[in-house]
């Protein structure tokens, strides 16, 4: 078998074996970019601020979302990039599994 053939993950599965809500883990990384996935229980989660870039994919649910004071909402199948240094925060009512893409360096 070629090493470089890696079989295809199971984003749903993954995401419900991890041991609490709001705990990502890492399924790959891409050059210097990680791949997450995290399973989102209705809770609100603090303002935070990232140095760098991130993508959020919703894969089943809702993430409700603040950033820089307004509120939206990301449905499933929906993509939303979040910009380096950008404040954001998880609203109430965020449920479902979210695939995160982190990318340390700003484009």
């Amino acid at each position: 078998m070629n090493p470089n053939v890696v079989n295809p993950i199971d984003l749903a599965a993954a995401a419900s074996v991890l041991p609490a809500p709001w705990e990502s883990q890492l399924l790959e990384q891409v050059g210097t970019a990680a791949v997450k996935v995290l399973r989102m229980d209705g809770r609100p989660l603090p303002v935070e601020v990232h140095d760098h870039p991130e993508v959020l994919l919703v894969l089943s649910g809702r993430l409700e979302l603040q950033l820089e004071g307004v509120g939206l909402t990301v449905g499933p199948g929906e993509l939303y990039r979040i910009p380096a240094r950008a404040a954001h925060a998880v609203r109430p009512g965020s449920e479902g599994t979210l695939l995160i893409v982190e990318v340390p360096e700003e484009e």
